[in-house]
């Protein structure tokens, strides 16, 4: 559903820019960021692993990054009770010329194509082992979440991971659905998406049930 693209590679970027983040040059520039909170780590859950090939020193991403990738993680729980992995988070530029060298599918470590791990905005979750229906769920949020401008995801083939990389816009949207009631969406036999159904659980965590009813539609 999300071929890798150039163009993407261009979308992702442009976010960047947007946002005034440094592409992380090395390991010195990676603490700095970490020692100012910049970058922040990703929290392991009954949720959520680490590949325990994944390097500690760059298990961290930008707030908003790790707010999207927990969210993620606590959805998919909630529907199959298996954990998400991630398999690679923030990267600096020399960790990204290592990589070219040994991946020819790799994005470039500079340009307008540059890849998006290291502005620390981008996680890889990984997609092999995974059922067609938890593919297919995974599509679905992620349909959703580009639909919103939160994400801009590629499903990368030769790895087999969901690379996405989280707009900053994501911490502003997450906020109001911590505060806006929500209803959940079915769609009953004529076809028309019906609202009167209370969400079941959005007292408790309205932001999940919103994840929930997102991924209720129509497949």
């Amino acid at each position: 559903m999300f071929r890798p693209s150039h163009q993407s590679l261009l979308v992702q970027n442009a976010e960047i820019d947007r946002l005034e983040l440094p592409r992380i040059q090395d390991d010195r520039e990676l603490e700095q960021l970490k020692a100012i909170e910049a970058l922040v780590p990703i929290r392991t859950s009954e949720s959520l692993r680490f590949d325990p090939r994944l390097d500690p020193t760059r298990r961290f991403s930008r707030p908003w990054t790790r707010d999207f990738t927990e969210d993620i993680a606590q959805a998919y729980y909630h529907r199959f009770h298996q954990q998400i992995q991630v398999n690679s988070a923030v990267r600096t530029v020399k960790v990204q010329k290592k990589l070219r060298r040994h991946n020819r599918n790799a994005a470039p470590a500079d340009g307008d194509t540059a890849s998006s791990h290291l502005a620390g905005v981008t996680v890889d979750l990984q997609r092999r082992g995974m059922s067609k229906e938890q593919i297919r769920w995974m599509e679905h949020y992620l349909f959703y979440m580009k639909a919103l401008g939160l994400v801009e995801p590629e499903e990368e083939r030769h790895q087999w991971v969901f690379h996405i990389m989280v707009s900053g816009h994501y911490s502003e949207w997450r906020e109001t659905q911590s505060i806006v009631p929500l209803e959940r969406v079915d769609r009953p036999e004529n076809g028309r998406l019906d609202r009167n159904y209370p969400a079941t659980e959005s007292d408790e965590n309205p932001l999940l049930d919103l994840q929930i009813t997102a991924l209720s539609l129509p497949q």
